[in-house]
């Protein structure tokens, strides 16, 4: 069995259900600015991306220039919006306490916007001084770089070899694989789509599990070999 010195949470659409917000959100904002694009196929095609940078890809796709306040604009209103409604994915908080090994989070949220999530979902006390944001790290670099993962390892003095990562978006899992850690990929929020599942293994998941009553075993089952 291989030892796990610690395993890193991803938050939106793993531990909340709050991608499928921000998709409606930050979509809507992305019309009126002259780009159709609907909540689902956002959520699809960017999740795990910063709206900057959703922005930037839009911008080079459509060669249409966007305007740097619809960031702020996004900003407010998601943290409104998320902070009032955001939910946590059913059977997390169960998963998460019968969890022996370290853990923490990665993510590319802002630390204030990760705190009103987790408090309002009540799982802040689970990851409470084990909460790292991508923007609040040195390099300030965002998911899909693995700056934020291996940040989380190098301070808790986890080898990155021996830490699995749950994610739910190909970007986030290209940050932890370029990380040299393992993966499990997740599809149990409310923007998963058809595909999903294929994305993230195709992306570097080891497996994929849609539930959180199937995470304890997969995680036992995936620490018997070695990722070679």
């Amino acid at each position: 069995m291989t030892q796990i010195d610690l395993v890193i949470f991803d938050c939106d659409g793993v531990l909340v259900d709050s991608e499928i917000i921000a998709a409606r959100v930050e979509a809507e904002l992305l019309t009126e600015a002259g780009y159709p694009i609907s909540a689902e196929e956002l959520a699809e095609t960017y999740a795990g991306l910063t709206f900057k940078d959703i922005l930037l890809r839009v911008e080079e796709k459509a060669q249409i220039p966007l305007q740097s306040s619809l960031i702020d604009k996004a900003e407010k209103v998601n943290d409104h919006r998320l902070a009032n409604e955001v939910l946590a994915i059913e059977g997390v908080h169960e998963a998460v306490a019968a969890l022996t090994t370290p853990r923490c989070i990665c993510s590319n949220s802002s630390a204030h916007r990760l705190d009103a999530m987790l408090t309002r979902t009540r799982l802040k006390p689970f990851f409470d001084g084990r909460i790292y944001s991508a923007k609040e790290t040195p390099s300030r670099r965002t998911k899909p770089a693995p700056d934020v993962f291996l940040h989380a390892a190098q301070t808790l003095g986890a080898n990155p070899e021996k830490t699995f990562v749950i994610e739910d978006s190909v970007h986030g899992i290209h940050g932890a694989k370029a990380a040299g850690m393992r993966v499990i990929g997740f599809t149990g929020a409310s923007h998963s789509y058809p595909g999903h599942a294929d994305a993230l293994t195709d992306a570097g998941a080891e497996t994929v599990i849609r539930r959180w009553t199937e995470f304890k075993g997969t995680l036992a089952a995936l620490s018997e070999w070695s990722d070679a």
